[in-house]
């Protein structure tokens, strides 16, 4: 109906329209069938990770590569605190 009505209007813009929502027309009932999911935040993740890989000029020691990874991406971690092996004072010599 709506491409019949944009033909019959003789309007060169809604002939576009209509020429442009045909074209996309999978990609728009694709969209409302799925509820708007997409597929953006896992290929955002994939690019920051091939950017990292790309400026590490590569990494030897995959624990450092891992947290470049997990830093870039704004992933909070926690690290234990050493405990220290000896106090300030020095041992008392007998």
């Amino acid at each position: 109906m709506f491409f019949q009505h944009a033909a019959d209007a003789n309007i060169a813009e809604l002939t576009r329209l209509a020429k442009t929502v045909d074209r996309w027309r999978d990609e728009i009932l694709a969209y409302h069938q799925t509820a708007g999911a997409s597929n953006g935040p896992t290929e955002a993740v994939n690019l920051l990770i091939e950017k990292i890989r790309r400026i590490g000029h590569g990494y030897r020691n995959f624990d450092n590569h891992r947290r470049r990874l997990l830093l870039g991406c704004g992933i909070q971690w926690t690290i234990l605190p050493t405990h220290r092996i000896r106090g300030r004072k020095p041992a008392f010599a007998a």
